[in-house]
């Protein structure tokens, strides 16, 4: 009988546990998010050229450059263009939404939706960041 509540008990907390933490995380706010996901130090010149892709691994765009905006805000410019219609526009990817799963980046917290509705970046609005500086960029799994 002991063993029948002790199973119970764990497969209550196997579930109930689990969806607090994902009820909790989902309040949030970006910044949150980004440092409970372990943020590591890359140098901005590895993520220049690096695909991004959505949560279907598909590519939206590859990183042309990282930028400094006025209020300190770190962005990946990404070029891009919804399916194969009109030109590439570049599009400034928070770099809270964003992680790094090995050799590709993906917009975990910006979907395609969200780069339809981007403003076009303006390259004057912000200060590109050097090649050899360290940004911290966080980490991803699957």
């Amino acid at each position: 009988m002991p063993w029948a509540l002790a199973a119970v008990l764990l497969l209550i907390q196997g579930l109930w546990l689990p969806a607090m933490a994902q009820a909790d995380f989902a309040s949030l706010s970006q910044d949150e998010k980004m440092a409970r996901r372990f943020p590591q130090p890359v140098r901005v010149g590895d993520l220049i050229g690096l695909p991004v892709l959505d949560d279907q691994d598909s590519t939206i765009g590859y990183i042309s450059d990282v930028v400094r905006t006025p209020d300190g805000r770190v962005k990946l410019i990404v070029p891009y263009r919804r399916w194969f219609v009109g030109e590439r526009r570049p599009v400034a990817v928070p770099i809270e939404t964003v992680v790094i799963l090995g050799r590709h980046v993906n917009a975990l917290e910006f979907p395609p939706a969200s780069f339809d509705k981007a403003p076009t970046f303006i390259a004057a609005q912000a200060t590109p960041i050097g090649r050899d500086a360290i940004i911290k960029l966080a980490l991803g799994r699957r």
